[in-house]
């Protein structure tokens, strides 16, 4: 997995996300095994003691899940993905909005930019 961190973010934050996203994506499928907190942060060149931060957030989400001494896993719960989903793509979306906002474009206007990147994309 590549990690990038960018300032003004907590680190733990942005670990959360690079988790959900491979959950999301299927690098980390329902019911897969995650590699262990020091590996994930030697992986991530973070502290273990973040790492297990960001971890612990995700499995108070309930995106993971501890089976005593076995380790974490992804939940196999697909409403619990489909939240985890939803509320990365409102997130996502917000952000957009506020950026296209500071270029006085309106969220109809975005809707219409975004439908146009679409079909030249397809």
């Amino acid at each position: 997995m590549v990690w990038k961190f960018s300032d003004g973010r907590p680190v733990y934050v942005q670990i959360m996300e690079h988790i959900q996203t491979a959950v999301l994506t299927g690098i980390f499928p329902p019911g897969s095994k995650i590699p262990s907190v020091r590996e994930l942060a030697a992986d991530a060149k973070v502290n273990p003691n973040t790492m297990q931060h960001a971890l612990q957030e995700l499995e108070q989400s309930m995106l993971l899940i501890t089976q005593g001494t076995l380790g974490r896993f992804v939940t196999q719960d697909s409403a619990v993905i489909d939240a985890a989903r939803n509320k990365l793509l409102h997130n996502l979306t917000q952000e957009c909005i506020k950026k296209y906002a500071a270029l006085g474009i309106s969220p109809e206007q975005a809707a219409n930019l975004l439908l146009e990147c679409g079909k030249r994309e397809a």
